[in-house]
């Protein structure tokens, strides 16, 4: 076999000869393995598990064929580039997987302080906490209640992982557990932070946190004590520009006793290593995301590991049942952070009858029959195009985005931000008819032509658009939206912010598209009354069944999708999972801690 022949990306080919220097006689099917690995950690996987590829033509319009899984893995452990964990190699063999040395050691090295921390539990005065639980959840009355358990993990854990779809209550549950860490003796002395992976997230999560407090059954020096500012992980962590290094580590720890990271889900497997080994290991660390929604967009899908050894023990429940009064199934979890994993479960956004509710859990239960049966039924919340054509579809566009253009007129920034968010179009992917790009390339076409705006006008009234790209000197990050508006100084651009709008000359806006359509991955954490919907035409490896449920439930009165049945039925059928080895880690009994300084030597690879 040559490598020459093999379709190998300009990153794959870099990594191969890079390898070849470092080991001029390499076997070919090692530097095949190493090219198939760094695929995979481009499509979001953390390490490339051989026993799913041996005996397989990897690149279908290629012949070549891997070996058997015995012979593949006796190749790797014969060549000096592979190595055992721990060892300083570029590449690491590991219960099967093959990973570069670096994510072998931001995994292990999560893994290991994920158990820690989950084994050292903090000192409660459990009759406060149960009178703070029950003062601060009287208004539920579901039972479980599964927020005031939720707050109760939190409290008596150094680790907490709640996870929920839209509208289970998430900010209500950790503003409300906040307080009632803060009502702990010493609470008072208490330094919290919050954090979440975008400027956009951590911006909407500390609003939140300013709204929900107001009505708490608290004294005023507690809700004075609850933090009202959040940051960007990078920013939190220190970032060093292009490097993999941060400033924050276990060498220089954040200042911190309690940091809650809001969109989790959205972290990948490298930044949060980074971020729980720069946490002091007495702090408390509280983690909120969907485990159903979309993964970070690097490899890993940390969150959703997490969530995989939920369960409460006989203890665990007798604990809770006498802390909380509630009582909860008794389930072995499977992994030794089980009872730090709590699900929320009943939504306060969808009714019962709710034809969105309902059409998240047929898609997250994998029920592709039911999927199509209920969008056929006609129910209010819902509409389906089952033929769709683009001309038909930048027809319903103009139509739907009609009253914001007319709202965008008037120039008043609030009626434009109304109009905009009660209607959204969100796409599977970036490029095609059926794409970011191209829809908003031919709507904002057909937009000008209406409005008499020349066509090489870049700029005019009522066109939104989306930040690429942090800037923290102007305070506008990647995923913030701002619309333009005619103003006495010209055309401006205007964005949210707590005290209001804040107005932009559009030179001076960092890198950014326009957004009348936006992918469902940037919607994440955004809530629109109407979505539209749009899958590709052809079949998409972008289409899973994640991603069909974050585009539904970004809409809080009705969905609208546009997609042909087989679409519809490969997206339901479709569960992204990624590969890594972190939930296995976790299932261990013994914990595994990293050779101190591991993940700094092995940022070379």
């Amino acid at each position: 076999m040559s490598l020459l022949d093999l379709p190998l990306g300009p990153l794959e080919r870099a990594l191969v000869d890079s390898l070849q220097r470092l080991d001029p006689d390499a076997e070919p099917l090692v530097l095949a393995a190493a090219a198939l690995l760094c695929e995979a950690l481009g499509n979001g996987d953390v390490c490339l598990p051989l026993a799913r590829l041996a005996g397989r033509r990897p690149w279908p319009e290629h012949g070549w064929c891997l070996p058997a899984l015995s012979e593949w893995q006796a190749q790797l452990e014969a060549s000096p580039l592979v190595g055992a964990p721990g060892e300083f190699v570029p590449l690491i063999l590991a219960g099967g997987r093959l990973y570069l040395a670096r994510y072998e050691a931001y995994e292990r090295q999560l893994a290991g302080q994920l158990l820690a921390r989950a084994a050292d539990l903090p000192a409660v005065d459990e009759a406060r906490l149960s009178e703070s639980l029950a003062r601060l959840f009287a208004f539920n009355s579901q039972q479980p209640d599964w927020q005031r358990l939720a707050a109760a993990q939190a409290v008596r854990r150094r680790l907490a992982v709640i996870s929920g779809g839209p509208g289970t209550g998430k900010t209500t549950t950790v503003v409300r557990l906040l307080a009632a860490l803060l009502e702990q003796p010493g609470g008072e002395r208490m330094a919290i932070g919050l954090a979440a992976p975008t400027g956009k997230a951590a911006a909407r999560m500390a609003e939140a946190i300013r709204n929900a407090k107001a009505s708490l059954p608290v004294d005023e020096a507690i809700k004075s004590a609850l933090p009202e500012e959040a940051r960007t992980l990078h920013r939190l962590l220190g970032s060093r520009g292009d490097t993999p290094a941060v400033r924050h580590h276990a060498g220089n720890p954040l200042a911190l006793d309690v940091l809650v990271v809001d969109e989790a889900s959205m972290v990948d497997l490298a930044l949060m290593a980074k971020l729980v080994d720069a946490l002091p290991p007495s702090a408390r660390l509280i983690l909120l995301g969907d485990k159903d929604q979309l993964c970070a967009v690097e490899a890993g899908a940390v969150f959703a590991e997490l969530c995989e050894g939920r369960g409460f023990d006989a203890q665990a429940a007798a604990e809770l049942q006498r802390l909380t009064g509630q009582q909860v199934a008794v389930e072995t979890p499977r992994s030794a952070l089980g009872d730090a994993v709590v699900l929320l479960t009943h939504s306060h956004r969808f009714a019962g009858d709710s034809g969105i509710g309902e059409l998240a859990r047929r898609i997250n239960a994998g029920d592709g029959p039911g999927t199509l049966k209920l969008l056929q039924e006609g129910r209010a919340d819902l509409a389906w195009n089952a033929q769709p054509t683009p001309p038909a579809l930048l027809e319903r566009l103009e139509r739907g985005y009609a009253p914001f253009l007319a709202a965008a007129k008037t120039g008043d920034p609030h009626a434009a931000f109304a109009a905009f968010n009660a209607f959204r179009a969100l796409c599977a992917q970036r490029e095609g008819a059926w794409g970011v790009a191209g829809i908003n390339e031919a709507l904002e076409a057909r937009i000008k032509r209406r409005g008499q705006v020349a066509g090489r006008e870049r700029w005019y009234v009522g066109r939104p658009v989306m930040v690429r790209q942090n800037d923290y000197a102007l305070g506008l990050f990647n995923g913030d939206i701002g619309i333009c508006l005619a103003s006495e100084h010209g055309l401006r651009v205007f964005f949210e912010s707590e005290d209001g709008f804040r107005p932009f000359a559009p030179a001076r806006l960092p890198s950014h598209d326009s957004a009348f359509a936006m992918t469902v991955h940037k919607s994440q954490g955004s809530e629109f009354a109407e979505v539209l919907l749009a899958l590709p035409e052809q079949p998409s490896p972008l289409l899973s069944r994640s991603l069909f449920y974050t585009g539904i439930t970004r809409a809080k009165a009705k969905v609208e999708i546009w997609g042909l049945p087989p679409r519809l039925a490969e997206a339901v059928g479709t569960r992204a999972e990624r590969a890594a080895g972190l939930a296995e880690r976790l299932a261990r009994d013994s914990l595994e801690t990293p050779a101190p300084g591991a993940t700094g030597q092995l940022d070379l690879f």
